[in-house]
């Protein structure tokens, strides 16, 4: 008997052919075992990886490092600095995404492995990997089938999204994938929790840039200009009941204004204003109808206030919605290992995985972390004990998935060729 994160392991029984069900389990089981030899490894790669990140676009180290650290298989060159890496042999297989960027922060966590300035792994990126390559290696190890697809994708927090160029580079196509699997930190989940939610989990993004035009002046005579920065204030606030008073209440929304520029000088009216901004929807159907109706808005204040306004919308990731029985195959495969499943969180942060659900159903879990410290802060850093949690659960979506391939893998168990 061995112990996973407080959790028992049963050795698996060699050359076994597990099926779907209650012995889908003991697959589980046996695979968590191969994974806890993996996890020392995939612990000082994840601290590599974390001292030594490249951001968006320039991720080639990342990439040939983590190429590196995998099995041996089938490579394809995908979305510029991206590959996809196939283990084990034809049929369908399930694809598993390991995010390869960092993100321009200055660390500040005070660890010797900590980044250089200027750029830092504050969303998990580094433990994504590292947990991918334990879960790889353990399968090559054990011979499992379905195959796996490692989807090592760029430019998961810049643009253009590297998942949606690895879906147009039709290698998910080509390799059959069947489905796809991904798992994120949270650190509004306590440690030991993962939550494997049915539908959509997190909101769409698209992003704006409002021009409100007038004409400048001194500031001393505005009855002589036309203000472009209280048409703009003006823009703001009413912005906001687009939310409140024409959005469904119960379709999350927020308008963000994140920038807002105007001016040279204090003692006059400018002639422009420049705002950008997101526009966040948990529903599809919903979410182009609000790019019109904020266009309306805008342009309908800007013009009451004797102004002109110009709105671009440049589209961003879609809706991210999670197939329902992989979320609740994979939820009751982790709650039965001794998992705390959260069956509710959802989020208005979006993710590009949303992109990979037009090839193949997909699931997107979270994954609680030990730290107070938020994504996308400098002293974001959760323990190694991380990378042990997410790799258990990519496994569980891995085998929720298999239940559901056709062949070998899937009605008629997973096999185990090789022993554990």
């Amino acid at each position: 008997m061995n112990d996973f994160g407080g959790r028992t392991i049963n050795r698996p029984v060699d050359g076994a052919v597990i099926g779907t069900g209650g012995v889908e389990s003991a697959a589980y089981a046996a695979l968590r075992e191969g994974l806890l030899r993996e996890l020392p490894a995939a612990q000082a790669l994840r601290r590599q990886l974390h001292a030594e990140p490249c951001l968006s676009g320039q991720e080639g180290p990342t990439r040939d490092r983590l190429l590196g650290a995998l099995p041996a298989g089938e490579v394809e060159h995908v979305a510029g600095t991206g590959a996809v890496l196939r283990i084990g042999g034809p049929g369908p297989a399930v694809g598993v995404r390991g995010e390869l960027d960092a993100l321009p922060l200055t660390e500040r966590t005070g660890v010797e492995w900590a980044a250089p300035e200027g750029a830092m792994h504050a969303c998990g990126h580094d433990v994504h990997m590292a947990a991918v390559v334990a879960l790889a290696r353990t399968l090559d190890r054990l011979g499992a089938d379905p195959p796996l697809l490692v989807v090592l994708q760029p430019r998961e927090e810049g643009f253009p999204s590297g998942a949606s160029d690895v879906v147009g580079s039709g290698a998910l196509h080509r390799h059959k994938v069947g489905a796809m699997i991904g798992a994120h930190v949270q650190p509004l989940l306590a440690e030991g929790t993962v939550a494997s939610v049915p539908g959509a989990v997190n909101a769409s993004s698209d992003e704006f840039r409002v021009v409100v035009r007038g004409a400048e002046g001194h500031a001393a005579y505005p009855h002589l200009t036309r203000d472009p920065v209280v048409a703009m204030a003006q823009v703001i606030v009413t912005a906001q009941q687009v939310v409140s008073r024409v959005a469904d209440p119960m379709t999350p929304t927020v308008v963000t204004f994140g920038t807002v520029n105007a001016g040279t000088a204090p003692n006059a009216v400018p002639g422009e204003a420049v705002a950008r901004g997101t526009l966040r929807a948990m529903s599809e159907n919903w979410r182009q109808e609000l790019h019109e109706r904020f266009t309306q808005v805008v342009e309908d204040v800007a013009r009451a206030c004797g102004c002109v306004a110009e709105v671009t919308i440049l589209p961003g990731e879609p809706v991210l919605v999670n197939d329902t029985g992989l979320a609740v195959r994979a939820g009751g495969l982790l709650r039965g290992h001794g998992w705390a499943v959260d069956g509710g969180l959802r989020s208005c942060g979006a993710d590009d995985f949303s992109h990979y659900a037009s090839v193949a159903p997909s699931l997107m879990m979270f994954v609680g972390v030990d730290t107070a410290a938020g994504l996308h802060t400098p002293e974001f850093l959760p323990g190694d004990a991380a990378v042990g949690a997410v790799a258990e659960s990519l496994l569980a979506g891995y085998l929720a998935a298999a239940s559901a391939l056709p062949g070998p893998a899937g009605a008629n168990g997973i096999l185990f060729s090789r022993n554990a």
